[in-house]
């Protein structure tokens, strides 16, 4: 009899430290894990493993030496410039004198990171974990076609005959990086806030305020009803949130994607301040195979703030305004109907 209970506590005392080990998960009212709040995706591990690295996994110190570096290249670009410096040279912002670069953003506005991403306490090289060299699939010949074709029409002086021919995030219409799948920027607004119900869920991302609905438990709308950021739909699969995305516009391309792209992203909690999210991007009329990364979503304890991307913002004006004169000079204007 002895023995028997000694049995019974020993297993009661494994199963509850067990349980005390288990990290606490929030959850809503209706038991489903709780996603919301704000989350940032922001890292220095690039998408795609550089081609001298070998592994996915980066040993501790590896990443101390990438987040090194990048902390001491940050405080070096914040140090104040010199005011009794030179113009830079014609035609060059006068650090890389790379011919018609007139310089952008000072380091100040950036806010790339300055960790590498941990999935599953591994430090990884790259976001991509399939195919196995950690990089996306070559294009396919029609794929290369396309881009030909874009940059053909690129170079002729149409893209600056109307507004609406230049790009969709130079225009403030949708972020200057990926909505779908949700990959870091690698510049700033890296910030994501999540807000769930049983019905929908609601995806913002901090640049440029895209806002993207999931329906929940729900079909795809028909082929051709094709939204920004396409049409989203969820299910729980267990204590994973899967979203599918199809239905993307045609203006709209990730890596040069077709009209065909498909996505599929999973968002797991693994503990109060982190959400693990996978994705799987497929599109056979553009690349090879399809491709899976992972990346980590921090909890964070601030807000996310307007978006004001135009405001008192000349530069479209200005680009074609610079159109019309550049053909005057050229003498090849044409009248527009």
């Amino acid at each position: 009899m002895r023995i028997v209970c000694a049995v019974m506590i020993a297993a009661f005392a494994a199963t509850t430290l067990v349980a005390q080990q288990k990290p606490t998960v929030p959850r809503t009212p209706d038991g489903k894990p709780d996603l919301q709040g704000i989350w940032s995706n922001a890292t220095i591990t690039p998408l795609e493993r550089p081609q001298n690295v070998t592994n996915l996994v980066l040993s501790e110190e590896e990443a101390a030496r990438m987040e090194r570096a990048t902390i001491e290249r940050r405080d070096r670009l914040n140090e104040p410039s010199d005011p009794n410096r030179p113009a830079p040279p014609k035609g060059g912002d006068g650090s890389t004198g790379a011919a018609g670069n007139v310089g952008g953003y000072n380091n100040f506005w950036l806010d790339p990171g300055e960790r590498v991403a941990v999935v599953d306490g591994q430090r990884r090289s790259s976001l991509i974990i399939d195919p196995p060299n950690g990089r996306v699939p070559p294009l396919t010949d029609e794929a290369r076609a396309r881009q030909q074709a874009r940059a053909k029409q690129a170079a002729g002086r149409g893209q600056y005959d109307h507004p609406e021919y230049r790009p969709l995030a130079e225009r403030c219409l949708l972020s200057f990086g990926p909505t779908t799948p949700l990959i870091p920027n690698y510049f700033y607004n890296n910030n994501i806030q999540i807000v769930q119900t049983p019905e929908h869920v609601m995806i913002m991302m901090e640049m440029v305020h895209d806002a993207r609905i999931v329906r929940m438990n729900a079909k795809h709308l028909p082929a051709h009803i094709r939204p920004w950021m396409g049409d989203s739909i969820g299910w729980w699969e267990g204590d994973t949130l899967v979203v599918d995305t199809t239905n993307f516009p045609p203006q709209q391309s990730f890596r040069g994607s077709s009209e065909n792209l498909h996505v599929v992203e999973r968002f797991r909690r693994v503990d109060a301040a982190t959400i693990n999210y996978r994705f799987t991007v497929n599109d056979p009329t553009t690349f090879t195979g399809p491709f899976s990364g992972e990346i980590p979503f921090r909890a964070m304890d601030e807000l996310i703030y307007e978006y004001a991307c135009h405001e008192g913002n000349y530069a479209l004006a200005n680009v074609l305004s610079g159109a019309r004169s550049e053909e005057k000079r050229l003498g090849t204007k044409q009248e527009k109907q």
